[in-house]
C-alpha cells in the first residue's frame, strides 16, 4: 500500500471552524470527479489521508492521559495536563481539536464515496472491486466514529455528505446510535473484504501493492473491540461503555481470527516491530507509511515522545519531539527484572552533546536510531493499530468476563506465553483481570492502549486514583472523576453553533 498513501487528497480543509467544510481542488468538484472506476479507487484512498495521524492522537490523548506518562509539569510533579488543563482551558488544547476535525474529515470521504458508489458504482465495472471499496469506505468510516465515541462520547451522527450549514444544525446522536452504525459497517466489512495478501487481487485476496488495506480480519477484530467496549461500565454517562454484556460475541470474532490460520504469534518481542518485518504475521491491521514522499505520507509518532536532544546526541536530525512528557516512574517499577520489553520499549537515560546525563525516561519503542529520518518527521515504520498478541490477551480479558472458555488454557496459558516471549518465568496461575491489565500495560506500552483499557476494564477510577494519589506530592493534581473519562467537546466546535451541543459533564 505504500503506492496508495502517495496520493493527491481530493479535497482539503478550508477551515478550522467547521469540520466539514471541504472546498474542491482546482476544477474537481464532488459532482465530476466519479467518472470511472479509478476515480472511486482514488476516492477511496483518499478517505486513508485522515489515518495518517491517528498514532500521534494515540500517544497524545491516550498514553500521555494515562499513568504511562507524565504530561506538563510544575517542579518536576505532574500536574494532570489531561484533566487540569481541559478543565480549566478548553481552548488551547488543540490535540481535542484534531481529534474531532480530522475524524469528521475521513468519515465525508467515505460518506461521498458511498454515496457516489451507491448512485453510480456501476461506472466501476469490476464488481469485486466494487464490493471491495465499499466495504472499505465502511470499516473507514466505522473506525472513524469508533475513536470519537471513546473520546468524545456522544457525537454528531452523519451518515450522508452535508454541507458545512447543514452540519451546523446536527446535534449529538446517543452513543448507542452511533454503536448501530458502527456494528453495521464493520459487518458489511467483515462479510465482504478479502482475507489477506497475495500476489493478484481477488475476491478474498489483496494483490501486493493493496498490502495494507484492512482484511476481514481486521474488521472482526475492530467490531470485537466495539462489543467488549460497549460491555464496559457506564460510569453514569453517554459512553463509551454501555454496561452491556457482549463478552461472548466479542470471544468468537476473536477465535474467528485465531482459527483463521493467517496470524500467529511471534517468537521474538522485538521482530514484531522491525523495519524490515513491518508485514509480519502478528501484525491484524496497520497503518501504513513511506518516507521520501511528496506530499509527505511519512509517520512522526515514532518521535515525538523522543526529546531532540537525544537525537542530537546520537549525531541524528532532531524529530520536533516533545521534551515534556518523560515515562512514569509507576511504568518503570512495574517491569520485572529481566523484562525485555523494558529495554526495547523505555530509552532510561542518555549523555546529551554538553556531556550531561539526561535522567528522564521516554517511549522509544517505534525508534530505529539506523532509521532516523533525514527530513523531520518522516518515518517509514508502520503503526500497528492491532496485533496477534491483542487478539489473544483480548480473548483472555473476554473469558474473565465470562465468555466460553477455561482459566487454564484461556488466561493463564495466554498470559504466560506472553510473559516467556518477554524474557519471565511462564507460572502465572488464576490471574485475575488487574494482574490481565498490568500485563496488557507493559506488552504495550508505546501503543495507545493503556487509557482505553482501564477504561474498558471498569478499573480506571481506583487505578488513576491511586496513581494521582502516589505522585501527588505538592498536592496539585485536580481529583479524578468518572467525568473525566471522556473528554470535552472542543470549543472550536462549541463556537460554530452555540446551543448546538451541550458540554461534557465536568467541563462546564
Amino acid at each position: 500500500m505504500r503506492n496508495i498513501l502517495i496520493l493527491l487528497a481530493i479535497f482539503i480543509i478550508a477551515s478550522c471552524k467547521t469540520d466539514l467544510d471541504l472546498q474542491p481542488v482546482s476544477s474537481v468538484t464532488t459532482d465530476n470527479f466519479f467518472a470511472n472506476s479509478n476515480d472511486f479507487v482514488q476516492g477511496t484512498n483518499a478517505i486513508y489521508n485522515d489515518l495518517l495521524r491517528y498514532p500521534d492522537r494515540l500517544y497524545n490523548l491516550s498514553e500521555t492521559r494515562s499513568d504511562n506518562l507524565y504530561a506538563v509539569s510544575d517542579g518536576g510533579v505532574r500536574d494532570w495536563e489531561g484533566v487540569n488543563d481541559f478543565y480549566n482551558d478548553l481552548s488551547t488544547n488543540a490535540y481535542m481539536s484534531e481529534a474531532w476535525v480530522t475524524n469528521y474529515n475521513g468519515i465525508f470521504r467515505a460518506n461521498l464515496v458511498l454515496e457516489n458508489l451507491a448512485d453510480r458504482g456501476n461506472l466501476v465495472t469490476d464488481t469485486i472491486l466494487r464490493t471491495r471499496l465499499q466495504a472499505e469506505a465502511k470499516f473507514l468510516r466505522a473506525f472513524f466514529y469508533f475513536d470519537l465515541v471513546r473520546l468524545f462520547g456522544k457525537v454528531p451522527l452523519i451518515d450522508k455528505t452535508v454541507l458545512a450549514a447543514e452540519a451546523a444544525t446536527i446535534g449529538r446522536s446517543p452513543v448507542s446510535d452511533i454503536y448501530d452504525l458502527i456494528i453495521s459497517d464493520l459487518k458489511y466489512a467483515a462479510d465482504h473484504l478479502p482475507s489477506t495478501n497475495g500476489t493478484t487481487s481477488s475476491a478474498d485476496t489483496y494483490a501486493t501493492a493493496d498490502r495494507g488495506r484492512p482484511t476481514k480480519y481486521a474488521a472482526k477484530g475492530i467490531l470485537a473491540l466495539v462489543y467488549m467496549t460497549r460491555s464496559a461500565p457506564t460510569y453514569s454517562m453517554d459512553g463509551p461503555g454501555l454496561g452491556l454484556n457482549e463478552w461472548q460475541q466479542a470471544a468468537d470474532l476473536l477465535n474467528e481470527i485465531i482459527n483463521s490460520g493467517n496470524y500467529a504469534f511471534l517468537s521474538s518481542f522485538t521482530d514484531i516491530f522491525s523495519y524490515s518485518n513491518e508485514y509480519n504475521k502478528e501484525v491484524v491491521y496497520n497503518i501504513d507509511y513511506t518516507s521520501g514522499a511528496s506530499p509527505s505520507v511519512g509517520a512522526s509518532y515514532p518521535g515525538i515522545l523522543v526529546p531532540d536532544t537525544y537525537f542530537s546526541a546520537i549525531s541524528k536530525n532532531t524529530q520536533g519531539g516533545l521534551t515534556i512528557r518523560p515515562v512514569s516512574t509507576d511504568l518503570l517499577n512495574s517491569f520485572e527484572a529481566g523484562d525485555i520489553r523494558k529495554t526495547f520499549t523505555i530509552q532510561t537515560g542518555y549523555t546529551n552533546t554538553n556531556g550531561q546525563v539526561e535522567t528522564r525516561s521516554f517511549l522509544k519503542k517505534y525508534v530505529d536510531i539506523t532509521k532516523v529520518p533525514t527530513v523531520t518527521q518522516d518515518w517509514s515504520i508502520n503503526f500497528i493499530v492491532l496485533r496477534y498478541t491483542d487478539v489473544l490477551l483480548l480473548k483472555a480479558e473476554c473469558v474473565l468476563h465470562g465468555a466460553s472458555g477455561s482459566q487454564g488454557a484461556d488466561v493463564d496459558a495466554i498470559v504466560n506465553q506472553v510473559r516467556v516471549r518477554a524474557g519471565l518465568t511462564g507460572d502465572k496461575a488464576n490471574v485475575t483481570l488487574a494482574e490481565l491489565m498490568e500485563e496488557r500495560r507493559k506488552e504495550f506500552a508505546a501503543e495507545g492502549t493503556r487509557w482505553h483499557d482501564l477504561v474498558r476494564s471498569g478499573l480506571i477510577i481506583s487505578i488513576i486514583s491511586a496513581w494521582i494519589t502516589s505522585e501527588d506530592v505538592q498536592n496539585k493534581i485536580q481529583t479524578f472523576t468518572p467525568d473525566y473519562i471522556i473528554y470535552p467537546v472542543p470549543k472550536s466546535q462549541l463556537d460554530i453553533a452555540p446551543g448546538l451541543y451541550t458540554q461534557n459533564n465536568g467541563y462546564n
